[in-house]
C-alpha cells in the first residue's frame, strides 16, 4: 500500500528539501519504489538531484496542475524523470508560482494535486512530497493529498515559534479536506547538538510537543557535505555514505519505515 508524504514547513532553509531527497533515497536503498514530487516553484529539489535549470524544463507539476485545472486528460507518467539513485521525479520549477495565483479561482482548489497522486499512486511504495516554504494554495493541495506530514525544524529560536502556526494550518487540513492527514514527526535537522542552545531548543520541543505529536529521534546535524553532494547531484549516501548526516538519514529512514510495519 502505497503511503504519502508531505515534508512541509512555511519557514525556508530547514531542510525540507534535503529531508525529502534523503528519506527519498533511503527507502529505495531499503528496496522501495519512491516518487518525489518537487512542490516548490523554486525547483531546489529538481536541482540537487542534478537538473540544474529546472526553469528550462517543460512539463513539470505546474504543467500537471494547469491541465488539471483546465479538466483535461493528462498522461500521469509524463514528465517523470528518472534519478541515478532509483528515485523518481516529477520536477518543479517557476512555472508554480503561476499555477498557485490561478489556483485561488479554481474549484475544489485544494483537491487538484490529490487527483493527480490519485493516478500514480498505485506505481509506487511511497510519494514524497516537497512543499513549498509557505501555508499557500500549493501546500494546502499538498497536505490534502497526504497521509501523512514530516515537520522538519531547526535548533532555532523562530523556527519553533513557527512550529505553532504550522501545526493550526495541519489541523485545519484535517478538519476541511483531509480527514485522515496525521503528522508523521517533527524532525530536528541542521542541528549543532554541541551547543547548549541547540539542546535547550531540542529539549523545549520535545518538552512542549512531545506528548502530542511524534517527535523523531533522529537529530539530523548541520554538515557541508549535504551541501557538496547537492552541487554533484546526487545524495549523501553516495557522496559520502559514512559521514554522521548520512547516518542521520538512514536512521530517520527506519523510524518512518517503523511507523509503518
Amino acid at each position: 500500500m502505497c503511503r504519502v508524504l508531505a515534508v512541509a514547513n512555511q519557514k525556508g532553509g530547514v531542510s525540507k528539501t534535503t529531508t525529502a531527497e534523503h528519506l527519498g533515497i533511503g527507502l529505495v536503498n531499503k528496496g522501495f519504489k519512491v516518487f518525489l514530487i518537487d512542490g516548490d516553484a523554486q525547483g531546489t529539489l529538481t536541482s540537487s538531484l542534478g537538473w540544474k535549470n529546472p526553469d528550462d524544463i517543460n512539463y513539470t507539476l505546474a504543467s500537471v496542475m494547469d491541465r488539471l485545472m483546465a479538466s483535461e486528460d493528462i498522461d500521469a507518467g509524463q514528465g517523470i524523470l528518472h534519478h541515478e539513485e532509483g528515485v523518481d521525479l516529477l520536477p518543479g520549477n517557476i512555472d508554480l508560482s503561476v499555477t498557485e495565483a490561478n489556483l485561488i479561482s479554481v474549484m475544489c482548489r485544494e483537491s487538484i494535486l490529490r487527483s493527480y497522486v490519485s493516478m500514480v499512486r498505485d506505481r509506487y511504495d511511497f510519494i514524497i512530497i516537497d512543499c513549498t516554504p509557505s501555508l499557500g494554495m500549493l501546500t494546502i493541495n499538498a497536505l490534502t493529498s497526504a497521509d501523512s506530514v514530516i515537520v522538519p525544524i531547526t535548533a532555532e529560536y523562530l523556527p519553533t515559534r513557527g512550529l505553532q502556526q504550522l501545526l493550526r494550518t495541519i489541523g485545519m487540513v484535517k478538519k476541511r479536506t483531509n480527514k485522515d492527514l496525521y503528522i508523521e514527526g517533527i524532525l530536528i535537522a541542521m542541528a549543532d547538538m554541541r551547543t547548549t542552545f541547540a539542546r535547550d531548543i531540542n529539549a523545549k520541543v520535545r518538552g512542549s510537543y512531545g506528548k502530542k505529536v511524534r517527535i523523531f529521534e533522529t537529530i539530523v546535524p548541520r554538515s557541508v557535505k549535504i551541501e557538496e553532494a547537492s552541487a554533484e547531484g546526487i545524495s549523501i549516501f553516495r557522496y559520502e555514505p559514512k559521514c554522521k548526516a548520512a547516518l542521520a538519514y538512514e536512521n530517520l529512514t527506519k523510524e518512518v519505515l517503523y511507523r509503518h510495519e
